[in-house]
């Protein structure tokens, strides 16, 4: 009889999850920790069996748009894949945007969010995108205090019924540019029903939204971000068409492929100023806190994935008269992307405390500061982490991780777009900087990594405890040192901020591994520690300017 090779399988999510367990245990009160359990279970048993297979099934279904119906009328009608209209309602159902808003978590309930959303998003073909979106907007409403505004969208916005739930898009990018967005060129007109606008948004991801928020400049106004206004519109009039919108094309993408990302032209769209006629960009920190912070969780839950796969499969085939899990260089290679795996969920967590502590009003002026500074660290370092950790996830099962219909190369074209969406790489080096202006920060940070640290009480952590103080050390004094190279600081921005990341990371993975020794939760955190080490945390060098001007 031929060989065939068995694929990998998912087992239980949750279950399967040392870490998430550990992490768990370890922040939520046991009360607390007991009531989301089951729900957890329950979703990680949906997230590898149910959601994992129709999403194998589901592969080739991608949105389609249709923009003529049969007798010549414009229609710009978007069909989403089956599945994205399970996982709508099924994010509904569990509030996976509605328990943030809800708050019987409290200051915790951003860590109760994500915990559910980590389980059960990697088998949801990117539905986190919408959610990301929806989150955002909610916490901007809330935030800005427009009360009209309110009352209309966030009951829908944190809704649990399906019938009523809406998702928003998120419309800033324009042909001008991704990252300056003061350069938008939609133009903002006063007309006898209220604002409307007219101009171009490059990319609108999750276009079958209910709702958006998107910057417009009314007109009068100066150029630049301060003459910009956030504007709130809703995409469909009463009558169910749409309102002022064309939908010029599908992007034709690398990897989020589910997402239904669009190029529209806004022709007279009725919108609604959230804040004001000015300071839009301003007005878009709420969303950029909370977008850039789902953005860490994707990286964490897709390199979480990508290592279960691997994990399986090395169980399942057998190379040279042995499993791949017998075999040392090959148990070498997952132990090094389980390092990283366990790095970035802490981090990606650790901006979610953060987060939710600052929207519980309970947070201290020191982490406050924190979270100015951990919230673009995370989504920086996760971002590269992911990439890296996919890559190598598909290159482990040969010739099959190349191949489209098993799957596997979702991985990697999926995760591509986390360095990239809500800031790329540099983009967020430079945010990092800009948060450290504000005086103290690097201090409060500094003395963070130290409380960690202390932790640290076995001997085998002796060397990671040195790693995180010396390139901690060294981050400090480049960074005093370059104070006066503006430009070498902008140079360095991204090889500083990434070793911040890493330094934060190897700070808790200490942390975590201490108390997991301490409490029964065995010695693999610290081994995953050690492994990070020898990983490298310091990305700092002296740089010769010039080199890097003839070598660009």
């Amino acid at each position: 009889m031929s060989f065939l090779q068995d694929p990998p399988r998912l087992g239980n999510q949750y279950d399967d999850d040392a870490l998430l367990q550990s992490y768990l245990a370890r922040q939520l009160p046991e009360e607390l920790r007991r009531s989301v359990t089951e729900e957890l279970r329950e979703l990680g048993e949906l997230s590898g069996k149910y959601f994992y297979e129709f999403q194998l099934r589901d592969r080739l279904n991608e949105p389609e748009l249709t923009q003529w119906d049969a007798w010549g009328k414009r229609v710009d009608r978007i069909e989403v894949s089956p599945l994205w209209k399970e996982a709508e309602a099924l994010a509904a159902r569990r509030g996976l945007v509605a328990v943030a808003y809800e708050q019987k978590s409290a200051e915790l309930s951003r860590v109760h969010q994500f915990a559910l959303n980590y389980v059960v998003q990697p088998s949801l073909d990117v539905y986190s995108c919408p959610l990301a979106m929806t989150d955002g907007a909610a916490r901007t409403l809330l935030s800005l205090g427009n009360q009209e505004l309110i009352a209309r969208a966030l009951p829908h916005l944190t809704s649990r019924d399906p019938a009523t739930f809406w998702t928003s898009g998120q419309w800033m990018t324009e042909r001008t540019g991704g990252s300056d967005v003061g350069l938008t060129q939609t133009v903002a007109k006063q007309s006898p029903e209220g604002w409307r606008l007219y101009g171009t948004k490059w990319f609108t991801s999750a276009t079958t939204s209910q709702m958006a928020l998107t910057l417009a400049r009314p007109e009068g106004n100066g150029p630049g971000g301060k003459g910009l206004a956030l504007f709130f519109v809703e995409t469909r009039k009463a009558d169910g068409m749409l309102n002022g919108i064309l939908i010029n094309r599908l992007k034709d993408k690398l990897g989020t492929r589910k997402v239904p990302t669009a190029e529209l032209t806004l022709d007279g769209t009725l919108a609604i100023p959230v804040a004001g006629l000015a300071d839009g960009i301003k007005n878009m920190a709420w969303m950029l806190n909370v977008t850039r912070t789902w953005n860490a969780m994707g990286c964490a839950w897709a390199m979480r994935r990508a290592m279960a796969l691997s994990k399986d499969y090395a169980t399942r085939r057998v190379q040279f008269g042995a499993k791949l899990a017998e075999k040392p260089l090959h148990v070498d290679t997952l132990a090094g992307l389980e390092a990283e795996t366990h790095g970035a969920f802490l981090m990606a967590f650790r901006a979610a405390e953060l987060l939710g502590r600052m929207e519980a009003k309970v947070a201290s002026e020191e982490e406050l500061l924190l979270q100015r500074l951990v919230t673009p660290l995370a989504k920086l370092t996760t971002g590269k982490q992911a990439v890296a950790a996919t890559s190598e996830a598909v290159e482990g099962f040969g010739g099959a991780g190349y191949v489209e219909d098993t799957g596997l190369p979702r991985l990697l074209a999926d995760a591509q777009v986390m360095s990239i969406w809500e800031g790329t790489t540099n983009v967020l080096s430079l945010d990092a900087l800009r948060a450290l202006a504000k005086e103290g920060t690097l201090d409060v940070f500094h003395a963070d990594v130290e409380r960690r640290l202390a932790a640290a009480k076995d001997s085998r952590l002796k060397p990671c405890v040195k790693a995180v103080e010396e390139s901690l050390e060294h981050a400090r004094s480049w960074v005093a040192g370059s104070l006066a190279n503006p430009v070498g600081l902008e140079a360095g921005a991204r090889r500083f901020a990434l070793t911040l990341g890493r330094t934060l990371e190897l700070a808790m993975l200490v942390e975590h591994a201490q108390w997991s020794l301490d409490h029964g939760h065995g010695p693999k955190v610290l081994a995953a520690a050690r492994r990070f080490t020898r990983h490298g945390v310091d990305q700092i060098t002296d740089m010769d300017l010039d080199d890097s001007r003839l070598l660009a």
